[in-house]
């Protein structure tokens, strides 16, 4: 398993399609004791827009994270 905080870094880059994202995903724990999966996206050079989704376990977490960086290699991300 991955430590808790090593965050996994995405791109798509398409110079025909003007086309330079990212995509930023970590497991972060809460105060509480949950977890939580937190993502950043946006365009390259910008600060990109954010959000959060809590677990109760780490393992759910970390599933989640493993199934969003598959779903986002399959659209053209690549991990730098």
């Amino acid at each position: 398993m991955q430590s808790l905080r090593h965050p996994v870094f995405l791109t798509r880059i398409d110079p025909h399609r003007n086309m330079a994202r990212f995509y930023v995903l970590s497991v972060e724990p809460t105060l509480f004791g949950d977890y939580a999966v937190q993502r950043r996206w946006g365009r390259l050079g910008t600060s990109g827009r954010s959000r959060s989704d809590l677990f109760p376990d780490l393992v759910s977490a970390h599933a989640r994270k493993a199934h969003l960086v598959r779903s986002k290699c399959k659209r053209g991300y690549v991990e730098r």
